[in-house]
């Protein structure tokens, strides 16, 4: 197929995952208020799940209709980082101080879990690339490890969700917006998201050839951006809904999504013994960068809720996007 049909079609997908997100933040923000659950529940258990719907159906089509292991980590990793680039370009985008500052501590506990989830999958790297422990095994402890990580964590967020009272604060009227057709919405563009995403694993199986790229770099890189469009729209949106908890508690949420149920997933779909013994080392310098990328949001949210300062550019901002820049070079020297 030639090249320039293949990034057509790679725009194509990447803009229906787009426009179908948009309409999540919304839905998102209404069913926040009307169930009373709060934005930071929704944030994390909903909107993340809806937004992170691309990389599950782009993990384990990957596997069962392409055959490429490592394309499917190299999406869910690679879309780990470009999550938190996100949070840097939402703060330079708000212009109310520094976004960490309008968060609640909820988000910094969400924070935490993902440092805990990634750090699994770093040691499930390390540990099935350097023996043969558990290769034959039809699914590595460690994965299974990450997925009662993952449950855990919904379960923290609803009680601290619950302890805070869960209430939704600013943002605009919903009084007349009917619960059941927001749950009708979520659904349709859940299903327009994953639809598209399954497209978007072909696209970038036929890139990795066409272009002579090894498929970790463009699973971490192409698809991964294409893939994290919808968290991207999502965020954006709930900004402009003057909700940013529910925007960052989305992209953190969708991290844990990436690890927990993704990967749990796509070694569930992997016949051939562990996934991890079958996908790049290079995965092992993403998955540390991302966890220092999550501690320094951590951090910010815990820093900057004492000490708003305003500056065009903060610290958390630059370290994402610097962070960002050094992980997409090392990846792609090391492709």
């Amino acid at each position: 197929m030639p090249l320039t049909l293949l990034w057509l079609q790679l725009a194509a997908a990447a803009g229906i995952i787009l426009v179908a997100a948009h309409f999540m933040a919304r839905a998102a923000d209404i069913i926040a208020e009307k169930t009373g659950l709060g934005r930071s529940f929704i944030g994390v258990v909903m909107l993340a799940s809806a937004t992170s719907l691309p990389e599950l159906g782009t993990g384990v089509s990957s596997i069962v209709l392409v055959g490429d292991v490592d394309l499917a980590a190299g999406d869910a990793f690679g879309s780990n980082l470009f999550n938190l680039l996100i949070i840097g370009l939402l703060d330079l985008y708000w212009r109310r101080g520094p976004i960490l500052a309008s968060v609640t501590l909820t988000s910094a506990l969400v924070g935490v879990q993902g440092i805990l989830i990634i750090s699994v999958a770093l040691v499930a790297l390390v540990f099935h690339s350097s023996t043969s422990v558990a290769s034959g095994w039809p699914l590595s402890p460690m994965t299974a490890l990450m997925f009662a990580i993952f449950m855990g964590a919904m379960y923290l967020t609803y009680r601290d969700e619950r302890n805070s009272e869960g209430k939704v604060e600013g943002g605009e009227n919903y009084e007349g917006s009917s619960l059941p057709k927001v749950f009708i919405t979520y659904l349709i563009t859940a299903s327009i998201v994953v639809g598209a995403a399954i497209w978007l694993a072909n696209i970038g199986e036929d890139l990795a050839h066409e272009m002579r790229w090894e498929t970790s770099f463009v699973g971490t890189q192409f698809l991964a951006l294409s893939t994290s469009l919808p968290e991207m729209a999502a965020s954006f949106a709930a900004v402009r809904l003057g909700a940013p908890e529910l925007a960052i508690t989305n992209l953190l949420g969708s991290n844990l999504f990436n690890m927990g149920f993704v990967l749990f997933a796509d070694d569930l779909v992997f016949t051939q013994g562990v996934l991890w013994a079958s996908i790049a080392e290079i995965h092992i310098m993403t998955a540390m960068i991302a966890m220092v990328m999550t501690a320094t949001v951590v951090t910010g949210i815990l820093i900057n809720r004492q000490y708003a300062f305003k500056m065009p550019v903060t610290v958390e901002a630059g370290a994402m996007i610097a962070l960002y820049a050094a992980a997409s070079a090392l990846v792609f020297q090391g492709r």
